[in-house]
C-alpha cells in the first residue's frame, strides 16, 4: 500500500484486480502461488478441496484481472493450462496513485487484516512451543521496535525491506529442498492512528 516501492515490476491495482482479490478463495489461490511455483486447476482443487471447475473459473478470473498468467513452459502439452503468479511488486494506491474504487480498496486492506490477524493467531499458538523448547525448528518471527523517522526517511526503510526480500528471492534456490514459503507481514503505524 505504500508508494515507496519502485521500479519497472511494480503495478496498480486495478478495479479488476481489486474484485478478483476480494474473493476469500481467489486470496487462498494467491497464497498457494507463494508455495508452489506454477498450479494446474486439478492442483489447486486438491489442495484447497475444491471442485475442479471452481478452481478453473477461479483461475479464469485471476488472470482476466492480472494476478496470474499462463506458464505454458510448464505444460504437458498444448491442452495443459499452467499458471503462475505474477512477477513484481502490486500496490493498492496512494496520494500520487488513488485506488480505482474506494470501497473495493477498502474491502481488499480489510481482507489484508484478516490475513495478518489469522497469521499472527498462528504464529501465537506456536510460540508456546518453541519458548518452551518443544519445538526446535523456526517457523515464525514476531518482534517490534519503536523508532522515531520522518515520512521520508519511513518510505526509505520500507523501499529497503522491499529490496531486501527481492534480493532474497532472487538468490533462492527453487530446488532447495529445505525451501518453504514464508508470509512476511510488517506491521507499521505512527501514533497518530
Amino acid at each position: 500500500m505504500t508508494e515507496s516501492q519502485s521500479g519497472e515490476d511494480q503495478v496498480w491495482m486495478t478495479t479488476a484486480m481489486l474484485k478478483a482479490y476480494a474473493h476469500p478463495l481467489r486470496r487462498q489461490m494467491i497464497r498457494l502461488f507463494a508455495r508452489r511455483e506454477h498450479l494446474r486447476a486439478a492442483d489447486v482443487a486438491e489442495d484447497l478441496g475444491v471442485a475442479p471447475n471452481s478452481a478453473s473459473f477461479h483461475l479464469r478470473v485471476l488472470a482476466d484481472a492480472g494476478l496470474i498468467e499462463e506458464a505454458p513452459e510448464h505444460a504437458r502439452d498444448r491442452r495443459d493450462r499452467v499458471w503462475k503468479s505474477r512477477k513484481g511488486s502490486i500496490n493498492l494506491g496512494g496520494p500520487e496513485h488513488p485506488v480505482p474504487d474506494e470501497a473495493l480498496g477498502t474491502a481488499m486492506v480489510r481482507s489484508l487484516a484478516e490475513d495478518h490477524q489469522e497469521m499472527m493467531a498462528r504464529v501465537i499458538a506456536w510460540t508456546p512451543e518453541y519458548l518452551s523448547g518443544r519445538a526446535t525448528e523456526i517457523h515464525a518471527a514476531f518482534s517490534q521496535r519503536m523508532v522515531r523517522l520522518t515520512e521520508s526517511e519511513f518510505d526509505a526503510v520500507m523501499e529497503r525491506v522491499q529490496e531486501v526480500i527481492t534480493e532474497a528471492v532472487d538468490a533462492h534456490d527453487p530446488n532447495d529442498p529445505d525451501g518453504r514459503p514464508w508470509q512476511i507481514d510488517i506491521l507499521a503505524a505512527d501514533d497518530t492512528i
